[in-house]
């Protein structure tokens, strides 16, 4: 009786790895292996995130709060890796942070692990552990760029994090020392100058301003400094 019972409920119930998967939904709280599962599931979702194990999903975004400026930010960081053969980058792709954290930042920049970085590519093509730069698009101080998602980046290492906020006009760039992240300030004429990748300038007001001239001049002024030099002296002493 009990071998016949059991074939009779496994007609009806088909076992959970052979059902479909429920849909993501805002505010699911899961793990990021059924994120991941569920995520997987749905090829016309685009833009899904899973910050200490709760489901973050976008709305449709704007040309002018968010499209222009992350098209500015690419074109900004594309530059530089355009002539650093240390370093690659991406846009949109999900990160394998720790077991509750997978985000989809806006873009980020690693340095290729032949040459120290500590970036490692999955067999499946996921990124699984944090990169030197992790740069977002947000509208104000209140989004979660600025929140919860700092405070993931953090524990997971990114070594230097960079929110615009766009609506106040407003670039907060923050650098890992000593267990937390702090500030890195301007110079005197508006350049911030990244630690983790040398040559890596912002004239922030460029940025903000929409002003390619500007923007172009100050980072290919960092890739002409010492510090850029002795950076890609490394790729040399490797080949």
């Amino acid at each position: 009786m009990a071998t016949v019972a059991k074939e009779t409920r496994e007609s009806h119930f088909p076992n959970e790895s052979e059902a479909a998967p429920p849909l993501l939904e805002n505010g699911d709280r899961l793990t990021r292996a059924e994120f991941e599962r569920r995520y997987n599931a749905m090829p016309q979702l685009k833009k899904a995130e899973l910050i200490d194990g709760v489901v973050y999903m976008g709305s449709p975004v704007t040309h002018m709060k968010h499209g222009k400026p992350h098209f500015h930010l690419i074109a900004w960081l594309g530059h530089y890796w355009s002539g650093t053969p240390l370093v690659d980058g991406g846009d949109n792709s999900s990160l394998r942070l720790d077991l509750n954290n997978m985000p989809q930042p806006d873009a980020f920049l690693y340095v290729l692990p032949e040459f120290g970085g500590r970036v490692r590519i999955g067999a499946d093509d996921y990124i699984e552990s944090a990169p030197e730069l992790i740069a977002e698009v947000a509208s104000t101080s209140v989004s979660y760029d600025l929140h919860d998602k700092l405070q993931v980046y953090l524990r997971n290492g990114v070594l230097e994090y960079l929110v615009w906020r766009v609506q106040e006009k407003a670039i907060d760039w923050f650098i890992l020392r000593n267990g937390r992240y702090e500030r890195l300030a301007a110079d005197q004429e508006g350049i911030v100058r990244s630690e983790s990748l040398p040559g890596l300038w912002l004239d922030t007001g460029s940025l903000i301003r929409g002003d390619r001239t500007g923007l172009v001049r100050t980072v290919q002024r960092g890739m002409n400094s010492p510090e850029y030099a002795e950076f890609i002296a490394r790729s040399q002493k490797s080949g």
